[in-house]
């Protein structure tokens, strides 16, 4: 099999996006300090170029989460991988997605931070597939919705590859021809 990548969303399309997902932002927030939470491996490039774009104040903070277990469904168990070192009570706190499929994960961790008491909890998300939501969770800013497809790129992988290219991309299998015989 060989895979094939074809552009869903240009470098250009995320960037412009960002820029009014930063302006909103930063409006929301006037006046106020802003908690990051990265959801660790794919939302960092979308972290980072957010974060250039918001005005106010950000303090960065890291999570690795999950709540898949050996197979591809949902366990219904959040397995923190790397937890907060700082407390987020009564702070304004951002978590930011790279995307959203199910919810389940995500919705997990919402109730977990929740428990924390934040002053205010909202969400973020590069990408949005509404056609495989399981789990409700209310999406407070979204970059793009996208149809329930394989997408890879700017942060996301397939097998851990793919996460360095610039724009979002997807995904398809070929069959690799083969030789004939001579």
């Amino acid at each position: 099999m060989k895979e094939k990548v074809d552009v869903l969303l240009s470098n250009s399309a995320i960037s412009t996006r960002i820029n009014e997902l930063g302006d909103k932002i930063s409006k929301d927030y006037k006046n106020k300090e802003i908690q990051i939470i990265c959801i660790l491996k794919g939302s960092v490039m979308f972290m980072s170029d957010l974060s250039k774009k918001i005005t106010v104040p950000v303090y960065y903070h890291f999570m690795k989460v999950s709540s898949y277990g050996s197979g591809t469904d949902s366990s219904g168990v959040l397995k923190v991988e790397l937890d907060l070192t700082e407390s987020i009570e009564g702070k304004h706190v951002l978590i930011i997605e790279d995307i959203i499929d199910s919810g389940n994960t995500l919705s997990l961790l919402r109730k977990l931070l929740l428990k924390r008491n934040p002053a205010s909890l909202k969400i973020c998300t590069l990408l949005d597939k509404p056609d495989r939501r399981v789990s409700n969770v209310p999406v407070d800013y979204t970059g793009f919705s996208i149809p329930d497809k394989f997408v890879v790129g700017y942060g996301l992988d397939f097998d851990q590859r793919y996460r360095n290219l610039d724009y979002v991309g997807v995904v398809s299998f070929e069959e690799d021809e083969e030789e004939p015989f001579q």
